[in-house]
């Protein structure tokens, strides 16, 4: 699934090609994605002006000055810049048309979404829950070693719900767990101040990589640009099962926790 990286990466991929222009023409070829696309969407948005494309989560938001179009890439979705106009596929299921380029999204498993507001976006039911960034200043240590007191949940799991923090999902979970030397089944109560400190500077750090390098391509994410990101070489136990630890050298142990594969040391996660 793409994570926060990748959407940030699809954000910064293809803002440039949308905010501040027309919204010329709207494509909606497929409108049966997780939930149905709006059936006035065309006469919501067609022919307004993008003022602007932010992000929230792992949901884009363009902002019109008549509403917000909240758009998520799914399991296994992309939105890339392409020639409006250019021949679709089979899973091509819409296009948002700024004049010669479209932005269009590509969803083969058709968990994705493209939702419309016209109240402010952040008490709309998708995202008025959803923790904080955790690449702001809101996401610190005094904050995570409060919202996990009296929590016996599994301490990678507690990362991944996003009414703790946005955007900490599994591949990234596993490398700041890592890096921060916690074991992934850690009660989050037991978590110190100590470590909660290390560990949001771990998860901080492992994020703002993983953004500059474009993100971390598995299986089907590709960038705005169409090109896949490149974290997935930097990875220190995702997807490393029974390989040696970088650290320690003995091998690492992978087991489903919460239904995600969780790959850690049980040598250097304590």
């Amino acid at each position: 699934m793409p994570e926060l990286p990748e959407v940030e990466t699809t954000k910064a991929g293809v803002a440039p090609y949308c905010e501040g222009k027309k919204l010329s023409k709207l494509i909606v070829r497929n409108p049966n994605l997780r939930w149905p696309v709006p059936d006035d969407l065309t006469l919501k948005i067609e022919g307004k002006k993008l003022l602007d494309l932010s992000r929230r989560g792992k949901y884009l938001l363009f902002r019109f000055n008549n509403g917000t179009a909240l758009l998520h890439l799914g399991m296994s979705g992309n939105l890339r810049v392409m020639p409006t106009g250019a021949e679709s596929g089979k899973h091509d299921h819409v296009d948002l048309c700024f004049g010669k380029q479209c932005l269009r999204l590509n969803d083969p498993r058709r968990f994705g979404c493209l939702l419309w507001t016209e109240e402010d976006v952040t008490q709309h039911p998708l995202i008025q829950h959803l923790g904080p960034e955790p690449l702001t200043d809101a996401f610190d240590a005094a904050y995570l070693y409060h919202k996990s007191r009296k929590r016996s949940q599994a301490l990678k799991s507690f990362l991944m719900d996003s009414k703790t923090v946005v955007g900490v999902g599994n591949i990234y979970a596993n490398e700041a767990l890592f890096k921060a030397g916690l074991h992934p089944l850690k009660p989050a109560g037991k978590l110190s101040k100590a470590k909660a400190e290390l560990l949001v500077e771990q998860i901080k750090l492992t994020l703002a990589e993983a953004i500059k390098q474009g993100g971390t391509t598995l299986k089907d994410f590709v960038g705005g640009d169409g090109k896949p990101g490149y974290f997935a070489q930097k990875l220190k136990v995702y997807g490393r099962g029974g390989e040696p630890c970088v650290v320690c050298s003995k091998p690492l142990t992978e087991k489903q926790i919460s239904a995600r594969a969780t790959v850690y040391c049980t040598h250097c996660q304590k």
